[in-house]
């Protein structure tokens, strides 16, 4: 089973930048997809980016230009890189995995999580 840690989450002000990390567990999936998902208070999960075992990236459209996500393999840590933070941004934001393709932005995708890291943005 994999395990996901999350860190680098905090306070920022708005414009400010923050670098996420999620460490993973040694995984044996060939295929897989892991991203970013953030939910505020009384809103639903949503989707941030995902990316896959090709590299391939996806990004809500809220933060297309803002973010970046990213891989170590070597290091098996995946990374959320948040620049232009907006008040709006503010939010938990976890890290999620699972094996195979076709991954996209829909939570229910994904059957590992981690703890989750509080991103606060203030105007």
């Amino acid at each position: 089973q994999v395990q996901l840690v999350e860190s680098g989450g905090g306070s920022v002000q708005s414009g400010g930048s923050l670098r996420l990390s999620c460490a993973a567990s040694e995984y044996t999936w060939r295929n897989y997809c892991m991203g970013w998902f953030r939910q505020a208070p009384g809103k639903e999960r949503e989707g941030v980016a995902t990316i896959d075992s090709d590299g391939s990236t996806d990004y809500a459209d809220s933060v297309k230009g803002r973010f970046t996500i990213s891989i170590d393999n070597a290091k098996n840590t995946l990374y959320l890189q948040m620049n232009s933070l907006k008040p709006e941004d503010t939010a938990m934001y976890y890290c999620a995995a699972d094996w195979g393709d076709l991954c996209g932005l829909g939570h229910w995708r994904y059957n590992y999580w981690g703890q989750g890291t509080q991103v606060t943005v203030s105007s």
